[in-house]
């Protein structure tokens, strides 16, 4: 599928229109960011990796019947979508402390939380990506109360297969960030899942296999984003 013209670069995508209007080429980057943009790097492989190990997540998903912009993957870095209006929202769903969770409520990295936690970050670079309640969103109609519960809904079911999935090739999904969109009246999975917005640890070392190594500068970061698609691969 031909790219016609680019529509959108991000920090770790570039999407491009084609002739067929239902549909865009996702183009994975490995330019690597951290902390709102502040750290800036490059992880070399990273777009294949990432492009590769979410198409098999996605299709993981949509067999439990999870519905996702996936449509084909075109070649190493690139794959067709759905053409989708995101949510202008990241949905985070969290099963042990880390990160930003441990610094806002002075808990310890590695503490099992009793239950999975649900949030909602606002989508602006420029603001930092705040956290933002569903009254808020309601209030600023970025989505509505059913997409809300759809949203929600989602969430849940990609944990639970994710976890199980996981844990089958002894990783522990400590917590992830997904984004969706509307496509044809309804809200499905978009974006991607890879160790750029999923925490995975070893279960049996909690070794870090994802983005933390490049945020907080542990080395082998290449080593591990293909350790985890390895795992993926050879499950």
């Amino acid at each position: 599928m031909d790219k016609v013209q680019l529509l959108y670069e991000g920090k770790a995508k570039k999407v491009y229109s084609t002739m067929k209007g239902d549909v865009c080429v996702v183009s994975y980057k490995d330019d690597a960011t951290a902390f709102n943009g502040e750290k800036r790097g490059i992880i070399t492989g990273k777009g294949e990796v990432n492009n590769r190990m979410s198409n098999m997540m996605f299709q993981l998903l949509e067999k439990y019947g999870v519905t996702t912009h996936y449509v084909e993957q075109l070649n190493a870095r690139e794959t067709l979508v759905k053409s989708v209006d995101i949510v202008p929202l990241e949905v985070i769903v969290r099963n042990v402390a880390a990160g930003s969770f441990c610094k806002r409520f002075g808990v310890q990295e590695g503490t099992i939380l009793k239950s999975s936690t649900l949030e909602y970050c606002l989508k602006d670079d420029n603001l930092g990506d705040p956290m933002i309640n569903t009254s808020q969103i309601l209030a600023l109609e970025l989505a509505t109360q059913e997409e809300l519960t759809k949203m929600a809904e989602i969430a849940a079911k990609v944990n639970q297969v994710l976890t199980e999935y996981l844990d089958k090739i002894n990783v522990r999904l400590i917590d992830f960030k997904i984004e969706l969109g509307r496509y044809k009246g309804d809200i499905i999975l978009a974006d991607e899942i890879s160790p750029d917005t999923c925490r995975f640890w070893d279960k049996q070392t909690n070794k870090k296999l994802d983005k933390d190594r490049f945020r907080r500068d542990l080395g082998e970061v290449e080593e591990v984003y293909h350790e985890m698609l390895d795992r993926i691969i050879h499950s």
